[in-house]
Protein backbone atom coordinates (compact mmCIF):
# COMPACT_ATOMS: atom_id res chain seq x y z
CA UNK A 1 0.00 0.00 0.00
CA UNK A 2 1.57 3.05 -1.16
CA UNK A 3 1.83 6.38 1.06
CA UNK A 4 -1.37 8.76 1.82
CA UNK A 5 -0.33 11.87 0.27
CA UNK A 6 -0.51 14.74 3.06
CA UNK A 7 -0.05 18.19 0.80
CA UNK A 8 1.23 21.16 2.96
CA UNK A 9 -0.42 24.76 2.00
CA UNK A 10 1.64 25.31 -0.45
CA UNK A 11 1.69 22.20 -2.26
CA UNK A 12 -2.35 22.03 -1.87
CA UNK A 13 -2.32 26.01 -3.94
CA UNK A 14 0.32 24.23 -6.77
CA UNK A 15 -2.50 21.30 -7.45
CA UNK A 16 -5.15 24.35 -7.65
CA UNK A 17 -4.20 26.79 -10.47
CA UNK A 18 -7.32 28.83 -11.19
CA UNK A 19 -7.53 28.24 -14.88
CA UNK A 20 -8.12 24.64 -14.16
CA UNK A 21 -9.89 25.18 -11.00
CA UNK A 22 -12.52 27.37 -12.37
CA UNK A 23 -13.15 24.92 -15.07
CA UNK A 24 -13.83 22.49 -12.22
CA UNK A 25 -15.82 24.31 -10.21
CA UNK A 26 -18.27 24.97 -13.54
CA UNK A 27 -18.40 20.89 -13.79
CA UNK A 28 -19.51 20.47 -10.22
CA UNK A 29 -22.13 23.02 -10.42
CA UNK A 30 -23.88 21.02 -13.46
CA UNK A 31 -22.98 18.21 -11.49
CA UNK A 32 -24.50 19.02 -8.37
CA UNK A 33 -27.88 20.75 -10.24
CA UNK A 34 -28.25 17.55 -11.83
CA UNK A 35 -28.20 15.27 -8.65
CA UNK A 36 -24.71 13.83 -9.37
CA UNK A 37 -22.91 14.99 -6.39
CA UNK A 38 -24.97 14.72 -2.95
CA UNK A 39 -23.91 17.77 -0.77
CA UNK A 40 -25.58 18.27 2.60
CA UNK A 41 -25.71 20.62 5.41
CA UNK A 42 -22.60 21.27 6.60
CA UNK A 43 -22.85 20.29 10.34
CA UNK A 44 -21.67 22.21 13.20
CA UNK A 45 -20.19 21.15 16.75
CA UNK A 46 -18.86 23.18 19.17
CA UNK A 47 -15.87 23.85 20.91
CA UNK A 48 -13.88 25.85 23.69
CA UNK A 49 -14.02 29.30 24.24
CA UNK A 50 -16.42 29.33 21.27
CA UNK A 51 -14.63 27.44 18.53
CA UNK A 52 -16.40 24.74 15.98
CA UNK A 53 -16.01 22.04 14.55
CA UNK A 54 -17.12 22.16 10.67
CA UNK A 55 -18.01 18.75 8.90
CA UNK A 56 -18.95 19.04 5.16
CA UNK A 57 -18.88 16.00 2.90
CA UNK A 58 -19.86 15.23 -0.50
CA UNK A 59 -20.12 12.30 -3.25
CA UNK A 60 -20.20 11.77 -6.67
CA UNK A 61 -19.81 8.46 -9.05
CA UNK A 62 -15.75 9.39 -8.98
CA UNK A 63 -14.57 10.81 -5.82
CA UNK A 64 -15.83 11.45 -2.21
CA UNK A 65 -14.48 14.29 -0.20
CA UNK A 66 -14.73 15.55 3.40
CA UNK A 67 -13.92 18.59 4.62
CA UNK A 68 -13.21 18.36 8.43
CA UNK A 69 -12.34 22.61 9.61
CA UNK A 70 -11.94 24.02 13.29
CA UNK A 71 -12.81 27.35 13.55
CA UNK A 72 -11.44 29.07 16.97
CA UNK A 73 -12.01 32.45 17.01
CA UNK A 74 -9.65 32.81 20.19
CA UNK A 75 -6.47 31.92 17.87
CA UNK A 76 -5.78 35.28 17.03
CA UNK A 77 -4.78 36.35 20.67
CA UNK A 78 -2.62 33.34 20.85
CA UNK A 79 -0.95 34.10 17.11
CA UNK A 80 -2.37 30.87 15.83
CA UNK A 81 -4.32 30.87 12.33
CA UNK A 82 -8.22 30.92 13.42
CA UNK A 83 -9.10 28.01 10.64
CA UNK A 84 -7.45 24.39 10.71
CA UNK A 85 -8.35 21.55 8.72
CA UNK A 86 -8.25 19.14 5.90
CA UNK A 87 -9.92 18.08 2.77
CA UNK A 88 -9.40 14.30 2.68
CA UNK A 89 -10.51 12.51 -0.69
CA UNK A 90 -11.33 9.39 -1.79
CA UNK A 91 -11.74 7.08 -4.51
CA UNK A 92 -15.87 6.39 -4.73
CA UNK A 93 -16.03 2.78 -5.97
CA UNK A 94 -13.52 1.64 -3.68
CA UNK A 95 -13.40 3.76 -0.50
CA UNK A 96 -9.72 3.95 -0.82
CA UNK A 97 -8.07 7.30 0.48
CA UNK A 98 -6.47 9.38 -2.33
CA UNK A 99 -5.40 12.40 -1.08
CA UNK A 100 -5.26 14.93 1.88
CA UNK A 101 -5.50 18.35 1.19
CA UNK A 102 -5.08 21.85 3.29
CA UNK A 103 -8.60 22.41 4.40
CA UNK A 104 -7.91 26.65 4.71
CA UNK A 105 -6.22 26.74 1.15
CA UNK A 106 -9.05 24.52 -0.21
CA UNK A 107 -11.59 26.88 1.08
CA UNK A 108 -9.96 30.20 0.00
CA UNK A 109 -8.81 28.83 -3.25
CA UNK A 110 -12.33 27.40 -4.44
CA UNK A 111 -14.51 30.45 -2.82
CA UNK A 112 -12.05 32.98 -4.95
CA UNK A 113 -12.54 30.31 -8.37
CA UNK A 114 -16.60 30.45 -7.61
CA UNK A 115 -16.17 34.31 -7.63
CA UNK A 116 -14.28 34.46 -10.92
CA UNK A 117 -16.86 31.94 -12.72
CA UNK A 118 -19.38 35.26 -11.58
CA UNK A 119 -17.32 37.71 -13.39
CA UNK A 120 -16.66 35.24 -16.43
CA UNK A 121 -20.21 34.66 -16.94
CA UNK A 122 -22.28 38.11 -15.74
CA UNK A 123 -19.67 41.03 -16.39
CA UNK A 124 -17.46 41.63 -19.30
CA UNK A 125 -13.66 41.12 -18.29
CA UNK A 126 -13.30 43.55 -15.81
CA UNK A 127 -10.93 46.33 -15.81
CA UNK A 128 -10.86 47.58 -12.54
CA UNK A 129 -12.20 45.66 -9.24
CA UNK A 130 -12.59 47.17 -5.98
CA UNK A 131 -12.99 44.34 -2.77
CA UNK A 132 -14.32 45.10 0.77
CA UNK A 133 -12.08 44.02 3.18
CA UNK A 134 -8.77 42.94 3.87
CA UNK A 135 -8.70 39.56 5.01
CA UNK A 136 -7.92 35.69 3.88
CA UNK A 137 -10.50 35.63 1.51
CA UNK A 138 -9.30 38.84 0.02
CA UNK A 139 -5.90 37.60 -0.15
CA UNK A 140 -7.15 34.70 -2.44
CA UNK A 141 -9.11 37.11 -4.27
CA UNK A 142 -6.61 39.13 -5.48
CA UNK A 143 -4.29 35.67 -6.48
CA UNK A 144 -7.11 34.76 -8.39
CA UNK A 145 -7.54 37.74 -10.49
CA UNK A 146 -4.42 38.45 -10.75
CA UNK A 147 -3.77 35.14 -12.75
CA UNK A 148 -6.91 35.30 -14.88
CA UNK A 149 -6.96 38.90 -14.98
CA UNK A 150 -3.51 39.81 -15.36
CA UNK A 151 -2.58 43.75 -15.12
CA UNK A 152 -5.99 44.34 -13.74
CA UNK A 153 -6.68 47.44 -10.88
CA UNK A 154 -7.65 46.09 -7.71
CA UNK A 155 -8.50 48.51 -4.96
CA UNK A 156 -8.42 47.41 -1.49
CA UNK A 157 -10.90 48.75 0.77
CA UNK A 158 -10.51 48.18 4.75
CA UNK A 159 -11.22 50.06 8.07
CA UNK A 160 -8.71 52.24 7.72
CA UNK A 161 -6.29 53.32 5.29
CA UNK A 162 -3.30 52.15 6.83
CA UNK A 163 -4.85 48.29 7.19
CA UNK A 164 -5.58 48.95 3.68
CA UNK A 165 -1.77 49.62 2.75
CA UNK A 166 -0.53 46.97 4.45
CA UNK A 167 -2.53 44.04 3.46
CA UNK A 168 -1.48 46.20 -0.64
CA UNK A 169 2.26 45.15 0.55
CA UNK A 170 1.65 42.04 1.53
CA UNK A 171 0.22 41.18 -1.99
CA UNK A 172 2.57 42.84 -3.83
CA UNK A 173 4.79 41.49 -6.93
CA UNK A 174 1.56 39.29 -8.58
CA UNK A 175 1.37 41.11 -11.11
CA UNK A 176 -1.71 43.43 -10.52
CA UNK A 177 -2.36 47.22 -9.61
CA UNK A 178 -3.05 47.21 -5.76
CA UNK A 179 -4.37 50.19 -4.16
CA UNK A 180 -5.56 51.33 -0.83
CA UNK A 181 -8.57 52.80 -0.39
CA UNK A 182 -10.74 53.90 2.65
CA UNK A 183 -14.76 55.04 2.17
CA UNK A 184 -16.73 55.11 -1.04
CA UNK A 185 -16.24 52.96 -4.19
CA UNK A 186 -14.57 54.45 -6.87
CA UNK A 187 -17.16 54.53 -9.68
CA UNK A 188 -15.51 53.66 -12.28
CA UNK A 189 -14.71 49.97 -10.44
CA UNK A 190 -16.89 47.44 -12.75
CA UNK A 191 -16.92 44.63 -10.26
CA UNK A 192 -17.37 45.28 -5.95
CA UNK A 193 -16.37 41.83 -4.04
CA UNK A 194 -17.71 41.81 -0.61
CA UNK A 195 -14.98 39.67 1.64
CA UNK A 196 -16.11 40.57 5.28
CA UNK A 197 -17.69 38.91 8.10
CA UNK A 198 -20.04 42.33 8.84
CA UNK A 199 -23.50 42.07 10.55
CA UNK A 200 -25.11 45.21 8.96
CA UNK A 201 -24.96 46.28 5.48
CA UNK A 202 -21.41 47.78 4.32
CA UNK A 203 -22.63 48.85 0.35
CA UNK A 204 -26.30 49.69 -0.03
CA UNK A 205 -25.54 51.81 -3.60
CA UNK A 206 -28.11 52.09 -6.15
CA UNK A 207 -27.21 49.22 -8.46
CA UNK A 208 -26.24 50.31 -11.48
CA UNK A 209 -25.84 47.79 -15.23
CA UNK A 210 -22.07 47.83 -15.45
CA UNK A 211 -21.42 46.97 -12.18
CA UNK A 212 -21.69 43.68 -11.04
CA UNK A 213 -22.01 42.91 -7.00
CA UNK A 214 -19.97 39.68 -5.52
CA UNK A 215 -21.16 38.95 -1.79
CA UNK A 216 -18.91 36.07 0.09
CA UNK A 217 -18.34 37.32 3.23
CA UNK A 218 -21.20 37.25 4.96
CA UNK A 219 -22.41 33.49 5.49
CA UNK A 220 -24.84 33.38 8.33
CA UNK A 221 -28.71 34.71 8.22
CA UNK A 222 -27.46 37.55 10.76
CA UNK A 223 -24.74 38.65 8.70
CA UNK A 224 -25.54 41.21 5.66
CA UNK A 225 -22.93 43.10 3.22
CA UNK A 226 -25.20 44.34 0.98
CA UNK A 227 -27.90 46.16 2.04
CA UNK A 228 -31.75 46.27 0.64
CA UNK A 229 -31.28 48.86 -2.20
CA UNK A 230 -28.46 47.05 -4.06
CA UNK A 231 -30.21 43.70 -3.28
CA UNK A 232 -34.03 44.96 -4.39
CA UNK A 233 -32.26 46.27 -7.37
CA UNK A 234 -30.60 43.49 -8.80
CA UNK A 235 -31.02 40.60 -10.75
CA UNK A 236 -30.19 37.91 -8.22
CA UNK A 237 -28.09 34.69 -8.15
CA UNK A 238 -26.10 32.13 -5.89
CA UNK A 239 -23.85 29.28 -5.71
CA UNK A 240 -26.30 27.48 -3.88
CA UNK A 241 -29.83 27.73 -3.81
CA UNK A 242 -30.75 25.40 -1.17
CA UNK A 243 -27.81 26.37 1.28
CA UNK A 244 -28.35 30.25 0.52
CA UNK A 245 -31.88 30.25 1.85
CA UNK A 246 -30.56 29.63 5.29
CA UNK A 247 -27.06 31.32 5.06
CA UNK A 248 -27.05 34.10 2.87
CA UNK A 249 -27.89 36.94 5.14
CA UNK A 250 -27.99 39.77 2.80
CA UNK A 251 -31.03 38.18 0.83
CA UNK A 252 -32.73 37.09 3.98
CA UNK A 253 -32.38 40.52 5.79
CA UNK A 254 -33.82 41.87 2.86
CA UNK A 255 -36.84 39.28 2.33
CA UNK A 256 -36.30 38.37 -1.07
CA UNK A 257 -38.84 36.71 -2.98
CA UNK A 258 -36.87 32.99 -3.37
CA UNK A 259 -38.48 32.29 -6.74
CA UNK A 260 -36.65 34.94 -8.58
CA UNK A 261 -33.29 33.98 -7.54
CA UNK A 262 -31.02 32.48 -10.29
CA UNK A 263 -28.52 29.52 -9.66
CA UNK A 264 -24.64 29.62 -10.29
CA UNK A 265 -25.88 27.18 -13.63
CA UNK A 266 -28.36 29.58 -14.46
CA UNK A 267 -25.42 31.76 -15.05
CA UNK A 268 -23.67 29.40 -16.61
CA UNK A 269 -25.77 28.64 -19.19
CA UNK A 270 -26.76 31.88 -19.90
CA UNK A 271 -30.22 32.21 -18.37
CA UNK A 272 -30.04 36.10 -17.07
CA UNK A 273 -32.89 37.67 -18.71
CA UNK A 274 -34.53 40.68 -16.84
CA UNK A 275 -31.46 43.03 -17.65
CA UNK A 276 -31.50 44.59 -14.72
CA UNK A 277 -27.53 44.57 -12.74
CA UNK A 278 -26.99 41.74 -11.26
CA UNK A 279 -26.24 40.40 -7.51
CA UNK A 280 -24.25 36.93 -7.09
CA UNK A 281 -24.16 35.36 -3.73
CA UNK A 282 -21.98 32.81 -2.56
CA UNK A 283 -22.70 31.07 0.82
CA UNK A 284 -20.10 27.77 -0.74
CA UNK A 285 -20.69 23.94 0.02
CA UNK A 286 -18.80 20.69 0.14
CA UNK A 287 -19.33 20.33 -3.85
CA UNK A 288 -16.93 23.07 -4.59
CA UNK A 289 -14.88 21.64 -1.98
CA UNK A 290 -14.89 18.08 -4.49
CA UNK A 291 -14.60 20.15 -7.35
CA UNK A 292 -11.13 21.15 -5.79
CA UNK A 293 -10.24 17.31 -4.85
CA UNK A 294 -11.07 16.84 -8.60
CA UNK A 295 -8.51 19.39 -9.51
CA UNK A 296 -5.92 18.36 -7.46
CA UNK A 297 -6.19 14.53 -8.35
CA UNK A 298 -6.21 15.96 -12.08
CA UNK A 299 -2.84 18.01 -11.40
CA UNK A 300 -0.96 15.02 -9.68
Amino acid sequence: MSLLAVLTAEQTAARLPFPALCDAVAAAARDYAAGRIASPERQVLPLPDGGVLLSMPATAPDIAIHKLVNVNPGNGAKGLPTIHGVVSAFDAATGAPQLILDGPTVTARRTAAVSMLAIRTLAQAPRHVALLGAGTQSAGHVAALAALFPGIRIDVHSRSIDSAAAFCARQEGQGVELRPMSGPVDPAAGVVIALTTSLSPIYDETPCPDRLLVGVGAFKPEMAEFGPTAVHGSELFVDDPAGARHEAGDFIQAGVDWATVKSLVDALDGRATDGRPRLFKSVGCAAWDLAAARCALGQG
